[in-house]
Formats: C-alpha cells, sequence, structure tokens
C-alpha cells in the first residue's frame, strides 16, 4: 500500500471500491456540481449580486457535503464491512481512516 498526499493509505489500483456498483451516478452528479461551480464563476464575472453567489455557494456546499456522505456510507457497508469479516488489525484501521475522514468533513 502507498500513501497519499492527505497521509491516507491508498489501496492498490486493482481494489474493488465501495462506490463501484454507483460509479457512473457519482460521476453524473459531479458533473452537475462541476456544472455549479462553474455557474459560480460565471456569476462573479458578470458581477452578480454577492448575496445571490452566496446562495449558490451554499448549494454547492451542500451538494459535495451530501455526495461525501453517500460515499462514506458506501465505504463504510463496502470496505469496513469486509474488514469486518476478514477479522484482525485490518478492522481496526479500516474504522481508524473511516473516523479520520468523518473528521475531515466536520471541520469544513
Amino acid at each position: 500500500m502507498t500513501t497519499t498526499e492527505a497521509g491516507a493509505a491508498a489501496p492498490s489500483e486493482h481494489a474493488t471500491h465501495g462506490y463501484h456498483k454507483q460509479k457512473d451516478e457519482h460521476l453524473k452528479r459531479l458533473r452537475r456540481i462541476e456544472g455549479q461551480i462553474r455557474g459560480l464563476q460565471r456569476m462573479v464575472d458578470e458581477d452578480v449580486y454577492c448575496i445571490d453567489i452566496l446562495t449558490q455557494v451554499s448549494a454547492s456546499t451542500k451538494a459535495l457535503q451530501s455526495f461525501a456522505l453517500q460515499l462514506l456510507e458506501e465505504h463504510l457497508r463496502h470496505c469496513v464491512a469486509d474488514a469486518a469479516v476478514k477479522g484482525g488489525d485490518e478492522i481496526d484501521a479500516k474504522v481508524e481512516e473511516a473516523t479520520q475522514a468523518i473528521a475531515r468533513m466536520l471541520r469544513t
């Protein structure tokens, strides 16, 4: 296992991740969020009223938070559950990993 810039363990490239079955839906959702961000750029470029921009920032933030929560749920259902079935120290590592991810989400 390698380590990512954020310090998290990076699983092997061939691992099946919890979001695998929903990958197309997730990509579609992320593209919509990307469109919201581009809309924010346009709003600033067009000198739209500050409060209107802030409303869109809030909507974009909520969309990302919702996506993150769904991804976390899939991680718990797939990766953490799989580690629990395998037993050993792996379950502790997966729970710690999920706990750190939740802490990062709460800081934002």
